[in-house]
């Protein structure tokens, strides 16, 4: 027999720092304290007419572990509490949940518009991928509400957007976006990595559907790859996404989802953590001579700063800054960090350094990176939890090398 921490009633008036540490969870019949772990790929059947009763959909119940796991449904669960969201699924990685959220319900002659900052991954998927599909990609200023009307005038299936976007931090509007979409017919998915459930929730603007690398700061220990898909929309997240993930199989492990499930307990801590060191980084960085530019949403001086604050409860944990001198000296930069890793990874408890242009970005051309604000001489930092003058003084002694 099984125990459900989330069965009472008395779950719903639950705050999310609860919510994080007990949600979705259901006891063994061993009572433990921590969730358990179900390494399995199957399941049996105390008979062929359970089994026929299991496939046939008469008898709710675990039939594959592609379809479905204990492990990775506490996951899902806890998830959805935290977001507000009626219905969460697991992927196996981030892009698996970007790429699945569209391919699900979208086919040949429909039409996505889309934020061009964004990962350069996600671009590829829009760009490259879905045209094959016969599905028509738009990509507009996300930051202009002008060429979102323009675009979104024409009958439009899906709206794809980052905010903030990866790496240059725009902050796109997201209720007048997603009141436009839905004028225009579209579903919006919105992915909320950089700010994480902890400070942003899309739904709450309009958006229909919210996509996570779960990877980042949800584990946020550099451990596990994962993804996740949520929505209210229960058609979609049944009969739509459900029936595809099941099918194509991009299944979230049952251990990864286990060790997302013990990221969830702390993601608020570690956030809170994150942008306090994050800010700091960022306005140290802001007076340094070798520094051309910064971009971070909770300083002041970032250009959508007012709507950044109404839409996020802080700044995040990603600060981006163009160093003087292009290329070369933003690699002599990296090179010289003692401290902080180069990684294209970021939402880490280890501060992280890339150069997109380069890495994460590298596939774009250099006149479609030029049109999002990528140059040569950028450098993404992703903040850690370490000591924050330790970071300070690494970071200035690098750019001054």
């Amino acid at each position: 027999m099984s125990t459900d921490d989330t069965n009472d009633n008395t779950t719903s008036s639950w705050r999310n720092a609860t919510r994080a540490v007990r949600g979705g969870t259901e006891r063994s019949q061993f009572s433990e304290t921590s969730e358990a772990l179900f390494l399995n790929s199957g399941y049996t059947y105390g008979s062929a007419e359970e089994a026929e009763a299991a496939f046939d959909g008469s008898k709710p119940r675990y039939v594959y572990s592609r379809y479905a796991n204990p492990t990775v449904t506490m996951f899902e669960k806890r998830l959805a509490m935290i977001e507000g969201a009626d219905f969460a699924r697991g992927t196996a990685a981030g892009m698996a949940a970007v790429f699945c959220s569209m391919a699900c319900f979208l086919g040949v002659g429909s039409r996505v518009v889309a934020s061009r900052a964004i990962f350069g991954s996600c671009y590829y998927i829009i760009n490259d991928i879905l045209p094959k599909y016969g599905i028509e990609a738009v990509f507009v200023d996300g930051r202009d509400l002008d060429q979102w009307k323009q675009a979104l005038a024409t009958k439009t299936d899906a709206v794809f957007l980052e905010s903030p976007s990866n790496p240059t931090l725009e902050i796109i509007d997201l209720k007048a976006v997603c009141d436009l979409a839905h004028e225009s017919g579209a579903k919006v998915i919105v992915d909320n990595v950089f700010a994480s459930p902890s400070l942003q929730n899309p739904l709450s603007y309009g958006a229909d559907v919210v996509v996570y690398s779960t990877t980042k700061h949800i584990d946020g220990q550099g451990r596990c790859l994962g993804g996740a898909v949520l929505s209210n929309d229960k058609e979609y997240m049944e009969e739509q996404l459900g029936a595809y993930l099941k099918h194509t199989g991009p299944a979230l492990s049952p251990f990864n989802a286990w060790v997302m499930l013990k990221g969830l307990e702390t993601l608020s801590l570690r956030m809170d953590k994150h942008c306090e060191n994050a800010i700091k980084v960022a306005e140290f960085l802001e007076s340094h001579d070798r520094v051309a530019r910064i971009l971070y949403p909770g300083l002041p001086s970032h250009p959508q700063h007012e709507l950044a604050m109404q839409q996020m409860s802080a700044g995040g944990s990603v600060v981006t800054f163009d160093v003087k001198g292009g290329k070369a000296e933003a690699f002599s930069m990296l090179n010289n960090l003692k401290i902080i890793d180069i990684s294209n990874n970021l939402g880490d408890a280890k501060s992280l350094a890339t150069h997109p242009a380069t890495t994460t970005h590298q596939r774009m051309s250099p006149d479609e990176r030029a049109l999002v604000g990528i140059g040569d001489d950028m450098v993404r930092l992703s903040v850690g939890l370490e000591d924050v003058d330790d970071l300070i003084e690494d970071l200035d002694q690098a750019l001054n090398a």
